[in-house]
């Protein structure tokens, strides 16, 4: 066991943050941590690594035990380059590599007895180097810096120029690169795309030590996580399972509980009334009756109702009227801003009943064709035409159809006027604005309380085409997963834009990739997408392999033939043949450069009566050699 929380207590200002909360992380286990947004999470995973100290119980963790923290909001100051802070975190291992150096430099001047203790220092150092995998160290530092992001170019820029989401990716790297005993993390995905999120998926689902993450990626904890701990009502529950696991026996046991405390309810209820009915004969034996009873009762271990009052907002669709089965066509669309092209030549068609997601690398341009088909930006070139019957309802991240001067109150009402006073606070309420939240001003909101309210209006809308972007920003998991439902039972269309992979695969019936500025379509959810999305990257490579015979044609013959489109799909085409043939040309170059050092090492005398190191380096020759080979078969397949 790696770390055991037992019986926490904390409270702030009189306020119960928590209560009883235990729980514990075996070694190589990977745990969640999960509640709704100010349930106690962060307040706990400060508790756990000391910085804050719990009223009652303990946290338990081995002497020798290496924690690792990385904060939601980062702050991190060095002066150091991206790669130089890198290294620090294999500092020993360096140090080590250095020491070999240096022993080596020695061995090659001394004799006898020196040589021996020379020899039996560099034997040491050496299994000290292996232990911590010190042949590999460099290139495990530029995975990491790859798999979180950054670019080659990227690596010599000093830390202090950096924006705060790339100084959280850089602490994550360091982090990982440390591999304590038990990594805690407090929603790492904030300031990751989805290709780095899928590494650290794959990072994290293999690492040796424990792993304890809250998130909000519940896709994410799905693939990493084995165990979760819910923190609800101050207390804390325990779930064997991945994240949908967890949601379906949370489901089950808030079900149970809720029998429990009703069958409860009624038999004190019973016991109550027969009582009451024993005080009112009025006499000695039947009061006596009534009393004993009453003891009984006092006795009762209550419990509690397991859901509390106006912590789930209710959340309905419901078109006003029913749009014709052709919700929206779009044709040739194109888009620049600044001589930069977002996209061209984009076609879709969506029906009735279909919920679209849009998805593509940040800065594709997936908000803007959202914002064209609601006029809110003008189009380059292209053709948008709605279905009969269509009523729109946008939902826009940025919450700019939001008025800041406006209270929450006026937000509805003005909007709505047909409304009472009454039925605004009810609608309200059930977004779970109550009392004077009601009057607070648009602009004092926070991101999941202006989310609220645009689902509030868009709910009231009764539209019949949603088109939503981004709408799980700033929503806890209850909330996400009460989008969700609400969606599931909608009667009419959704196009929406989002990064959760988890609303995606719940939602979607079809997802159009935002990719080289074309849109892809696939058929299906998120794990689709997934699956065929590999087939077609084969498939088009192949394409291109076999258009590369075209080559050898006539330029001017080609390129007259070709329409302006195709021209450059062709210019795309030659500039990742050329990207790859860079990427194998220094692979090859790293390579060989290598072979050389082992060959170098190989012929060494100082190294000749160490059998052990020869066999070692003989074999990472031969391994390289394979790679080689590799390498340069696919050299030679591109340069044709």
């Amino acid at each position: 066991m790696i770390l055991q929380s037992s019986h926490i207590d904390k409270t702030f200002d009189g306020e119960t943050i928590l209560k009883d909360v235990s729980f514990h992380i075996n070694d190589h286990e990977k745990v969640a941590l999960v509640g709704i947004n100010g349930s106690g999470k962060t307040t706990l995973l400060r508790i756990l690594v000391g910085e804050y100290t719990p009223d009652a119980g303990e946290v338990i963790t081995p002497k020798d035990a290496v924690i690792g923290y990385l904060a939601q909001n980062q702050e991190y100051a060095s002066e150091h380059t991206i790669l130089e802070e890198m290294r620090l975190a294999k500092r020993e291992v360096i140090e080590i590599e250095a020491q070999m150096n240096r022993l080596h430099d020695e061995m090659e001047h001394a004799q006898g007895e020196q040589l021996e203790s020379l020899i039996r220092q560099s034997d040491r150092l050496r299994q000290r180097f292996e232990q911590l995998d010190g042949y590999s160290y460099s290139s495990e530092i530029i995975g990491v810096l790859k798999g979180l992001g950054f670019e080659d170019y990227e690596f010599s820029k000093p830390v202090t120029t950096l924006s705060g989401g790339e100084k959280t990716r850089v602490a994550l790297g360091k982090m990982l690169l440390q591999a304590p005993d038990l990594i805690i993390l407090d929603e790492p995905t904030n300031h990751l795309d989805l290709k780095a999120i899928r590494w650290l998926e794959g990072y994290l689902s293999g690492y040796r030590g424990a792993v304890l993450i809250v998130a909000h990626d519940r896709y994410f904890l799905d693939k990493i996580v084995t165990k979760v701990v819910e923190i609800r009502q101050h207390k804390s529950t325990v779930y064997q399972g991945n994240y949908t696991q967890f949601s379906e026996k949370k489901q089950a046991l808030l079900e149970t509980q809720m029998k429990q405390y009703l069958n409860q309810q009624a038999m004190i209820a019973h016991q109550e009334e027969v009582i009451s009915k024993l005080k009112s004969f009025n006499r000695e034996k039947s009061i006596k009756r009534a009393e004993s009873r009453e003891k009984m009762l006092d006795k009762i271990d209550r419990l509690e109702r397991p859901v509390e009052e106006n912590t789930q907002m209710n959340l309905l669709f419901s078109p006003r009227v029913q749009s014709g089965n052709d919700v929206l066509t779009v044709r040739d669309l194109a888009k620049s801003f600044e001589q930069e092209t977002l996209f061209e030549h984009l076609d879709f068609e969506i029906r009735r009943g279909d919920r679209v997601a849009i998805i593509g690398d940040n800065g594709s341009g997936k908000t803007t064709i959202l914002k064209i088909i609601n006029d809110l930006v003008p189009a380059d070139a292209g053709v948008i035409r709605l279905g009969t019957n269509v009523e729109i309802g946008y939902y826009d991240q940025a919450h700019q159809i939001l008025h800041p001067e406006k209270t929450v109150f006026d937000e509805i009402q003005d909007d709505y006027p047909h409304m009472t006073n009454t039925q605004v606070r009810n609608l309200l309420a059930a977004f779970l604005f109550t009392e004077d939240d009601v009057f607070k001003l648009v602009a004092n909101l926070s991101g999941g309380e202006r989310g609220r309210v645009s689902l509030a209006k868009l709910m009231l809308s009764d539209a019949n085409f949603l088109i939503l972007d981004e709408p799980t920003n700033h929503l806890d998991i209850d909330s996400k997963e009460i989008l969700e439902r609400a969606l599931l039972q909608f009667e009419g269309t959704v196009l929406y834009v989002s990064h959760d992979r988890y609303f995606i695969n719940r939602t979607a019936t079809r997802i159009l990739d935002l990719t080289q500025k074309q849109l892809v379509s696939y058929i299906g959810n998120y794990d689709y997408y997934l699956e065929k999305k590999e087939d077609v990257e084969r498939a088009q490579l192949q394409e291109t392999e076999s258009d590369s015979s075209t080559d050898s044609a006539p330029a001017g013959a080609s390129d007259t033939k070709m329409s302006w489109q195709q021209q450059k799909e062709e210019q795309a085409r030659r500039r990742k043949l050329e990207n790859a043939l860079r990427k194998i040309e220094t692979q090859i170059e790293t390579l060989e450069k290598k072979n050389e050092e082992l060959d170098a090492a190989l012929t060494d005398p100082a190294n000749g009566t160490d059998i052990a190191l020869l066999q070692s380096l003989s074999k990472e020759k031969e391994e390289n050699d394979t790679q080689l080979m590799e390498l340069m078969e696919q050299w030679e397949e591109l340069s044709e």
